[in-house]
């Protein structure tokens, strides 16, 4: 029996020799991806009539487009006319004169090869030919632009981020037509390559944060990052806190709106949505239709939202404070109400207000895994079954179902994910302290919630600012002025021009 000759993989560190770099690179590209076992990797020999050699074409399957292949790289090697190629550099005769496509360089490393084609561009090795030739030909398959899914708005754009990463940042650059607009591309990742794209206004970013954020993601030394998801963990400010530290947002406008502010925005494939760096607590408070509706009408909605996380963090543990420690504070005919239909309950109202949420987050959660067609009917229809079964069997009573379901709505009203869970949890938490001190527990709640935020950052900016500590902005906080008074960038993220329109005077 034959036995098969394993050859040692070469040191990727390794150069090619010049005089055979032909077929040491070729031989190296097979055997890296593996060849042809590997059937994802495409190996295409294409005669050069014209000057009487053979090019090899190397591209991964489902990552290029194959009629920019054809027609732009085989089509024109075949069509090469030897009375036009003078005697130059063949490589660069081939990238001037013959190779018709948008882009086009030298490589000779070996990790070069290699990241060339997991990119999804091509990869050409001609005979006698000292260096590779990487031609732009990605093609990723991705699905169209469609409406936000949870960022709808009812006035402004209704395009959403796709998980195509240069998809993405073209509709960034059609919102914002700017010279000084700059993209960064960081890999990340030892065995499957990753590239962050990390854009900002190179007249505006503060170069120090900038720094910050090179040097967090440089320093991700993981075999994989699969998405924004992921690198937003390894890049965060505090991984065990519950503040968010970044801001994740499907909307392009709303990412261009950060970037005129001085703000960082980061991209990634497969991530149909953008991180923005550093944040606010306001910011998380903040929707890109407060923008597009008018001074007050944007005001109103975004009052409306902070009332929601109040309600949404503090009525189950205000509830519960009331009835068991300060019973005085009902009005006599509601204390009468409430203990007539909690007569029949067996269980302690703090027993009744866990039950409840836990089932409400039980129903939220499977509306969620359910299928999109039926999800939301399932969601309607089990709380409904659910609570009025719950009463009729005397296991709650009828005030703590609207309880729920007032505070449950309220945080639907929060628009940053990120920030709806910490104010779910947190809601437990203040849950127990209102259960063992009433009014005096929530206080302790509150004070120690508020004093941990001040002292959190998001690289380095403090979670309150420009409010705590205070510095100078437009007031775009709780409540905005009008567009024409936001004249000034917020000074928290050191933006390098501070103003963004003149003064108003007079209006």
């Amino acid at each position: 029996m034959k036995r098969k000759i394993i050859r040692p993989r070469q040191d990727p560190n390794n150069h090619f020799k010049e005089e055979n770099f032909y077929a040491e690179a070729a031989d190296y590209i097979k055997d890296v991806f593996t060849y042809p076992k590997n059937k994802d990797l495409i190996s295409r020999n294409v005669s050069l009539k014209g000057i009487n050699k053979t090019a090899t074409l190397f591209f991964v399957n489902g990552m290029v487009n194959y009629d920019e292949v054809q027609q732009y790289i085989i089509k024109a090697l075949q069509q090469m006319d030897k009375e036009r190629y003078e005697g130059e550099d063949l490589h660069q005769y081939l990238i001037k004169n013959v190779l018709s496509v948008k882009e086009a360089q030298m490589v000779t490393e070996p990790k070069e090869l290699v990241e060339v084609l997991i990119n999804g561009q091509t990869l050409m090795f001609v005979e006698d030919m000292n260096c590779g030739i990487a031609i732009a030909t990605t093609s990723f398959e991705h699905r169209g632009i469609e409406h936000p899914q949870t960022e709808n708005v009812i006035k402004g754009p209704m395009e959403g981020f796709t998980e195509s990463a240069s998809v993405n940042r073209s509709l960034i650059r059609k919102q914002l037509k700017s010279e000084d607009l700059v993209t960064e591309e960081i890999t990340v990742g030892k065995k499957a390559i990753s590239r962050v794209s990390v854009m900002y206004i190179k007249s505006l970013v503060n170069e120090e944060l900038l720094e910050n954020v090179r040097d967090r993601i440089e320093q991700i030394e993981v075999d994989a990052v699969q998405g924004l998801a992921i690198l937003e963990q390894y890049i965060e400010e505090r991984p065990y806190s519950l503040l968010p530290t970044t801001l994740y947002t499907e909307r392009p406008d709303r990412g261009t709106a950060f970037l005129n502010e001085g703000h960082i925005v980061i991209l990634m494939d497969n991530s149909p949505a953008c991180l923005v760096v550093p944040i606010t607590f306001w910011g998380l408070f903040h929707t890109a239709e407060d923008y597009y509706h008018r001074w007050a009408f944007g005001n109103f909605i975004r009052i409306i939202r902070l009332l929601s996380f109040f309600i949404a963090l503090l009525t189950p543990s205000l509830y519960i404070a009331i009835s068991n420690f300060h019973i005085e504070m009902f009005p006599t005919d509601l204390l009468l109400a409430i203990s007539a239909t909690r007569e029949r309950v067996p269980f302690p109202a703090i027993v009744e207000v866990i039950m409840m949420e836990l089932s409400f987050e039980l129903i939220r959660e499977a509306g969620v895994r359910i299928p999109t067609p039926i999800g939301p009917t399932i969601g309607i229809v089990g709380a409904l079954i659910l609570g009025q079964a719950a009463v009729e069997a005397g296991i709650i009573s009828p005030i703590l179902v609207i309880i729920v379901a007032i505070t449950g709505l309220a945080s639907f009203a929060i628009p940053d994910m990120s920030m709806n869970f910490t104010v779910r949890i947190s809601r437990f938490i203040c849950l127990f302290f209102a259960a063992t001190l009433g009014f005096f527990g929530i206080s302790i709640f509150l004070v120690f919630a508020i004093t941990y935020a001040n002292h959190a950052k998001s690289f380095g900016v403090p979670f309150f600012s420009p409010m705590a500590p205070h510095t100078r902005s437009s007031k775009d906080m709780l409540v905005r002025p009008p567009v024409w008074k936001l004249w000034l960038r917020p000074f928290y993220v050191f933006p390098k021009e501070k103003v963004r329109g003149s003064e108003p005077r007079g209006r």
